[in-house]
């Protein structure tokens, strides 16, 4: 039986660290259901999205490296990469 296609959420930076891995793989849905997932998966990442409905601005979303996004009601789509960055930056 063929596995259903996946979205996969890929970590850059401290998310990385955070996560304990480089990606990870959910079922295709909204932003914010991809993000409630990472938090399940990934605890140390509580608090990605806030209780507002927006990102915490210590984290920058990026659809398949392509275009940054706010939306939390984005549906993605299977195959698709959602990047999860650190907004700071050093320097």
């Amino acid at each position: 039986m063929a596995e259903p296609a996946l979205v996969t959420v890929e970590f850059f930076g401290i998310p990385r660290q955070r996560a304990g891995r480089a990606e990870l793989s959910v079922p295709p849905g909204t932003v914010w259901e991809t993000l409630a997932a990472v938090e399940h998966s990934c605890p140390a990442l509580a608090g990605v999205c806030r209780p507002d409905g927006r990102v915490s601005p210590h984290y920058l979303l990026s659809v398949n490296g392509e275009r940054f996004l706010t939306d939390l009601q984005y549906r993605l789509q299977p195959g698709d990469h959602l990047l999860l960055l650190s907004a700071d930056s050093g320097g």
